[in-house]
């Protein structure tokens, strides 16, 4: 092939918030830029997450030259254990270094230990015909970056996860002159973050968080618990600021957050003065006016911290009158419900609960309107391609990319697994890959079936019907005893079981011979007669399981 194609693929992350991943195949050969997860909503029961199909990388694993990772938030490393178990464990995973940090310890609990090189902003890689430069970013977590991509068809650029702030925690801008020499040089196509495409203005820079601290610390006369993402790093070195400067000490509670400080302590991305971190059996032996709590759980998740604190299950810490706690985050959508039990529980036992609805106490990590806007006009693409988001915010960053001058027929909104062609014609979508979404219950993946089966009992409960028939003569020598869970209320149970019952004894009683020595078939013909007249009964389909013995 002389001069082939550049296929742009995006696996995830441009039909929803997270599962970002993105393949690039010139001439057959394939990079990767991230690989996410997407935590499950309420249709998803027992679901842990989420990751991308990757039957496609999978099928062409032999051709993928690296993994790029653009920071360290679980959206887009979370899948990366399930990418590489798929293709390959000597594929080269790129990040700076506290991404590389965090992506090694994930990778540990899957026993997996491929080729990590961490990178630095400036620094330039080369991958097959691929020349990949990294360039600094601000977003919530430390050490984003944003990517050059120079192919032989022209620059690409990926912004990553970005916001522009002014006045980062460490000091760290965004890198506006190399975005600017991108725009100079000529950018074929721009791929940016969606997320607050809706939202006007430009995003409050995170050192305004502080302000809100200042105030809650200044205040607050018992022990202060915060809840916090475990990768946000920054809000932890403002926590920390914070609570030296009134006197606190620090505790960290909580596996990944102890895991991900600890990463950040040893790689200079967090300053701790000395003795201000302290165990928890250390720091509860303090007076309240002393203590800090950090702690995960800021989305409501079940086994979390702070859901423990919330309903009084945590072993050492018990919430009591005059505790001040903190939810350091944005709700996430689909999360108000079980964040709001929380608030709720913590209220009930004596705390002053302070959140992002009545108090400046989360800044988002991601640009604003007038944000993306200068983005735009910085690298001033010939094609754009919006990420990161849900459809809409696709649309909301579409009108954007109009506003700045780039005509209509050089914007593509993707789909999930649709192809964008670029060659000396231009740029065009042309087909589809396998894609799609697949579900992981611990650590391995489960059927579409199965997550249908827990949403039946989930939503219509179950009916179970035992019994034992003789094989040869097909009379029934025990049953059926019908058990029902979760579609009827209990004392209205027995007429309606009563009802069940004397219909399967129909079935039973006009039963041809084939259907009594094919137990299949039996199981058919209960479920097909139950299915009847369970819905003319009560207008529901509960899952109907027979079990026949025999005998």
């Amino acid at each position: 092939m002389n001069n082939p194609s550049l296929r742009i693929i995006p696996l995830g992350g441009v039909e929803e918030i997270g599962l970002n991943c993105t393949v690039f195949e010139y001439g057959g050969e394939i990079i990767v830029i991230d690989a996410g997860l997407m935590f499950p909503d309420d249709e998803m029961p027992g679901v842990d997450f989420v990751v991308p199909d990757f039957t496609y990388l999978r099928e062409n694993a032999g051709n993928i030259r690296g993994i790029i990772i653009t920071h360290g938030h679980e959206d887009h490393t979370g899948g990366l254990p399930f990418l590489l178990r798929e293709t390959s464990e000597e594929i080269p995973v790129y990040g700076t270094p506290l991404t590389i940090g965090m992506i090694k310890e994930k990778l540990r609990e899957y026993h997996l230990e491929p080729p990590l090189i961490p990178v630095k902003p400036r620094e330039e890689v080369r991958l097959g015909p691929y020349e990949i430069e990294f360039v600094r970013v601000t977003h919530s977590v430390v050490d984003g970056v944003g990517i050059g991509i120079r192919t032989p068809r022209g620059l690409i650029v990926h912004t990553g996860d970005f916001k522009v702030d002014p006045t980062p925690v460490d000091g760290e801008l965004l890198d506006f002159r190399r975005f600017s020499e991108f725009g100079d040089n000529g950018t074929l196509l721009l791929l940016s973050d969606s997320t607050n495409a809706e939202k006007g203005g430009f995003t409050f820079s995170e050192k305004e968080v502080m302000r809100a601290f200042e105030s809650i610390f200044s205040s607050a006369r018992g022990r202060i618990i915060i809840a916090t993402f475990a990768s946000n790093i920054h809000r932890i070195q403002q926590i920390v600021d914070v609570s030296a400067r009134h006197g606190r000490k620090v505790s960290l509670c909580g596996k990944s957050i102890v895991t991900n400080a600890d990463i950040a302590l040893r790689l200079g991305y967090l300053k701790m003065p000395e003795n201000t971190w302290l165990r928890l059996d250390q720091i509860l032996r303090l007076p309240d006016e002393e203590v800090v709590i950090v702690t995960t759980g800021s989305q409501g998740e079940p086994m979390s911290v702070l859901s423990r604190i919330a309903t009084d299950e945590h072993k050492s810490i018990k919430i009591r009158e005059g505790d001040t706690v903190i939810l350091s985050s944005k709700m996430i959508p689909g999360n108000e419900r079980s964040i709001g039990k929380i608030i709720n529980h913590l209220f009930r036992r004596g705390a002053d609960v302070i959140y992002e609805k009545v108090s400046e106490v989360h800044v988002s990590g991601h640009a604003s309107k007038e944000e993306l806007k200068l983005m735009l006009n910085l690298v001033r693409p010939e094609y754009f391609m919006p990420v990161h988001g849900e459809y809409r915010h696709l649309v909301y960053h579409s009108h954007l990319g109009r506003k700045v001058g780039i005509p209509d027929e050089n914007i593509f909104i993707m789909h999930d697994g649709e192809v964008l062609e670029i060659d000396s014609g231009g740029a065009r979508k042309n087909g589809t890959v396998p894609s799609g979404r697949v579900f992981i219950d611990g650590k391995g993946d489960i059927e579409d079936m199965v997550l249908r089966d827990r949403r039946r009992l989930a939503h219509d409960g179950v009916l179970i019907v035992i019994m034992a028939m003789e094989k040869t003569s097909g009379r029934i020598s025990s049953g059926p005893d019908l058990v029902s869970r979760g579609f009827i209320p209990e004392e209205e149970s027995e007429g309606f079981l009563d009802g069940a019952r004397e219909v399967i004894l129909n079935i039973l009683g006009t039963l041809e011979p084939e259907v009594i020595q094919d137990i299949s078939l039996l199981k058919a013909r209960i479920r097909g007669g139950l299915k009847k007249y369970i819905y003319k009964a009560i207008n529901r389909r509960p899952m109907i399981l027979p079990i026949v013995f025999e005998i």
